[in-house]
């Protein structure tokens, strides 16, 4: 499957020969001219996004503030202008590179490249975590035991994500409804104690030992 990119820049010129250009190298390639466009792309899950800083109304590096604890690629930013206070303010924002107009079609492929091989090593690496013997594959969505695996519905497995990423953390049933569910969900924080009451059950039943501790008066945390 071909890696995605998006392009976020108002020069059409531009755009249209980098679009022809990462084509030819067999990516998958989407434009927006403008920020609002941008964001309304991301619904396409780009593997990398090429982000103008200046583009008219909302800028790249607003843009790249407001998407960043919400995509996880990488960012590379496309810039008239480069100093040492610009490249502050962009990794700041969340950027991850930059590359300075004008700019040699070959050296942006291979910075693509690059920071693509980059992060499926970190996604790869990453894809699995260990807790006392037992195996969560984050990437598949998996929990094992064994060499057997373990079934959670959709939302326990989030809640297992969440504890088990941040380990010996405690957080309240508000905090983790906010996290996992999402700000805008409908609903109410009680149900982290239900689906937590589930998940405890099957790891027990299957492990014989506990994974999550309730902190009384606080909430709760992985402790493996």
């Amino acid at each position: 499957m071909a890696y995605r990119i998006l392009i976020a820049d108002d020069e059409e010129m531009l755009v249209r020969v980098l679009r022809e250009h990462l084509e030819r190298e067999g990516y998958a390639v989407s434009v927006a001219e403008n920020g609002a466009q941008a964001l309304d792309r991301l619904n396409l899950r780009p593997d990398l996004i090429l982000l103008d800083i200046n583009m008219p109304g909302l800028g790249g590096l607003e843009l790249c503030r407001m998407i960043r604890d919400a995509v996880s690629c990488p960012i590379i930013f496309l810039t008239a202008r480069i100093t040492e206070a610009d490249k502050v303010r962009g990794f700041r924002a969340g950027g991850d590179d930059y590359i300075t107009k004008p700019f040699g079609l070959q050296e942006l492929s291979a910075r693509i490249a690059a920071h693509l091989r980059r992060d499926e090593r970190v996604k790869s690496a990453g894809s699995l975590v260990s807790s006392h013997g037992l195996i969560v594959d984050l990437a598949g969505r998996r929990v094992l035991w064994n060499g057997g695996e373990i079934r959670f519905s959709k939302r326990e497995f989030d809640i297992i994500e969440f504890l088990i990423t941040n380990k010996n953390q405690i957080f309240d049933r508000e905090r983790m409804y906010e996290l996992v569910w999402g700000l805008d969900a409908e609903g109410d924080s009680s149900v982290i104690k239900e689906h937590v009451r589930k998940i405890r059950a099957k790891l027990l039943e299957a492990t014989g030992e506990e994974f999550i501790e309730t902190v009384w008066g606080m909430g709760y945390r992985w402790i493996k």
